[in-house]
């Protein structure tokens, strides 16, 4: 039932990574007051299907909070794509090695999801793999606090999404929200949940 769970998701992403088109920008996910004077900074965050013997998850990670940006806050293994990475999918295998001790032979690229531009100039890349672990995900004590997963199934349930507002300076604007065991995802992080959700996890058509 697994297989054929991957190979479905596996049908619905993109092939390859989306291109990032000046002349069609992607919308952020929320304006800020100044428009940025750099172009968007390339990222990319894997988005892990652990299997186990209960089932496939997703891997998050709960952010160190002696970061100096968005710490404390959960999030999934990724970062800036690098000179030195060959495209978006070594970049997030390679962070999720550094985070989490992810083992890349472990690790099957499935596909990708549609471009992520944030409000703080990030377009990022959401890489999704399979992963298949023959040891336990370490947390880097200098970038991540603790590493958890939610069941696709949990994700696949009714309610178990909701929205909250975000307040930034004169604005507000509207993020998806996941309450698991006692940790909440939320903004970038459950924005790109819902994404995945919507586009892999739905009903077959017809």
């Amino acid at each position: 039932m697994d297989d054929e769970l991957i190979a479905r998701i596996g049908r619905r992403l993109l092939r390859e990574p989306q291109e990032f088109d000046v002349s069609n920008p992607v919308t952020p996910d929320w304006h800020p007051d100044e428009a940025h004077s750099r172009p968007p900074v390339p990222a990319a965050v894997l988005i892990a299907l652990v299997r186990r013997p209960g089932g496939v998850s997703i891997l998050y990670t709960e952010r160190s909070p002696t970061l100096r940006s968005h710490s404390g806050q959960i999030a999934f293994p990724g970062g800036k794509i690098d000179p030195t990475d060959r495209d978006a999918a070594d970049a997030a295998l390679r962070e999720a090695e550094e985070e989490v001790a992810l083992v890349r032979e472990e690790a099957q690229v499935l596909g990708y999801l549609p471009l992520y531009y944030t409000g703080t100039n990030y377009l990022i890349t959401p890489v999704v793999a399979v992963v298949t672990p023959h040891a336990p995900f370490i947390p880097n004590p200098g970038e991540v606090r603790s590493v958890f997963e939610v069941p696709l199934e949990y994700l696949r349930a009714p309610g178990s999404f909701s929205t909250f507002s975000v307040r930034r300076g004169d604005q507000e604007h509207s993020t998806w929200q996941i309450n698991h065991s006692g940790l909440v995802i939320w903004g970038i992080t459950a924005n790109l949940t819902r994404c995945f959700h919507d586009i892999a996890l739905g009903p077959e058509a017809g």
